[in-house]
Order: C-alpha cells, then sequence, then structure tokens
C-alpha cells in the first residue's frame, strides 16, 4: 500500500491522544466541548459498538438501543475522569466499557426503552442493519465483527479526511481519480487515462500517486496515534488493523 511511516504526532507538541482527551473531557463535569467530543466519537465509532452487539443476538432495534444508550451513558458517568489513558488502547476501552454497559441489568433496561428519557445523541443508524447483514454469514466471533468494523471505520475516516484535504485545495478530482493506488483491491484504470482525466503526464499521476500515498501513511498513523496511549503502540495497531481486514 506504500505507507510511509513519518509525521505520527509530530508538530513539536509531543504525542497526542485525542480520542482519550475526548473521554477525559466527557467525564469532567461542565467541562468545554464535553458533548462534542463524546458525539464526534460517537460519529466515528458508533457501528463497530452496533455490529458486536448484534452479532451477540441482539435485534437491529436493541443493538441500536443498546449503542445509542451506551454513548449516553458515557456523557453520564463521572469516573471517566478518572480514567488513565496509559492502561490500554482506546478500541480496547470502548469495547470493554460496552460488555460491562450490556451485563448490567439496569443499564441495558435504561437502553433497550431509548434512553431513558434521557439526552440523546445524534447517531445516523440509516442502513446500518443491510451493512451488518453483509458480514453476518462470517464465522466471526463478536469480538473480530468489532475489530473489522473498528478497522474499516478508522480507513474510511482517513479517507473521508484525505479527500477533504483535496476538495479544500480545489483537487477533489486527482483523489477521486488516483484513490485506488491506496485500496487493496486497487484501480484498473491505467495510468494514461488517468493522466487524461486529470489533463496532465504520466509521469505527473507516478508523482501525484506517490504523494498520495506518503500523505494517506502519514494520516492514518496519526488516526491510530489518537487511540492509543504511546508512540509504541502504533505500528502494533496497524499490524492488527490489517490482521482484522484479512
Amino acid at each position: 500500500m506504500g505507507i510511509e511511516t513519518s509525521g505520527v504526532g509530530s508538530g513539536g507538541g509531543g504525542f497526542r491522544t485525542t480520542h482519550w482527551s475526548a473521554v477525559l473531557t466527557a467525564g469532567n463535569e461542565g467541562a468545554p466541548g464535553a458533548r462534542e467530543a463524546l458525539e464526534a466519537l460517537c460519529s466515528a465509532y458508533w457501528y463497530p459498538l452496533y455490529a458486536f452487539s448484534r452479532h451477540k443476538g441482539y435485534s437491529a432495534e436493541d443493538a441500536r438501543d443498546l449503542t445509542q444508550g451506551f454513548f449516553v451513558s458515557l456523557l453520564e458517568r463521572r469516573d471517566l475522569a478518572q480514567l488513565d489513558p496509559q492502561r490500554g488502547r482506546f478500541r480496547s476501552f470502548l469495547l470493554a466499557s460496552l460488555e460491562h454497559f450490556i451485563a448490567n441489568a439496569e443499564d441495558r433496561a435504561r437502553a433497550l426503552k431509548r434512553g431513558g428519557g434521557r439526552a440523546q445523541l445524534s447517531i445516523d443508524f440509516d442502513g446500518a442493519s443491510a451493512r451488518y447483514e453483509q458480514t453476518a454469514g462470517r464465522e466471526l466471533s463478536p469480538q473480530d465483527v468489532f475489530e473489522r468494523a473498528w478497522a474499516v471505520a478508522l480507513l474510511e475516516r482517513v479517507l473521508g479526511g484525505l479527500r477533504a484535504e483535496y476538495e479544500r485545495r480545489g483537487d477533489a478530482l486527482s483523489f477521486d481519480t488516483l484513490k485506488g493506488a491506496l485500496t487493496a483491491e486497487g484501480d484498473d484504470t491505467s495510468r494514461r487515462e488517468q493522466a487524461e482525466r486529470l489533463g496532465t503526464s504520466e509521469g505527473a499521476v507516478k508523482v501525484a500517486v506517490h504523494r498520495l500515498r506518503a500523505r494517506y501513511g502519514t494520516a492514518l498513523r496519526e488516526a491510530i496515534a489518537s487511540t492509543v496511549a504511546t508512540r509504541e503502540d502504533v505500528e502494533d495497531e496497524i499490524r492488527a488493523l490489517f490482521e482484522a481486514l484479512g
């Protein structure tokens, strides 16, 4: 895939654990941006938790309610501020927290009542059931389903972020033309066809693909860095991510 290794957490500010920071902020009652921080995480990672619940045997409706109730419970919990990001990866924390939530009869009952009258978080479940059904036949454990969905969600966020970068500088056509170079499936379009579409030379296309792959590698590592505690964890997470996709 041509992923470069530079750029993670760079910029002179030290290693950043933005996802952990968002959760810790959410656990700080009255902190500015607490709800917004958790809603951003919810938007990014609700589907892996939904898929885990479905694979545990819950119906589409119950899985939606569990996922919604779980994120609302995170916002309400007062012990989040005491969490230590050094203890592990964010995805491990999130899954363990959901399992605890499901195991708790009272919380589960409230979740199945669509939040028990509590303030709801905005989750767009449209298409979630159909998306899950595409993978439901595979012989995977609920945790494997979660890991795979987490990996897909992370890659989708990275690709979406890259396209937004290209669009901001008026070059979305280049990204849409060359993005096949970033996926395992690749792109059958020849360099000549790509060059004709972009109005440039084949040599320029090769350079553009190299730059896109390098930027993708950096963006992927930055995204992963936001979910782990140390730089050393990044490479392990990348290996785990591609194992989950295998």
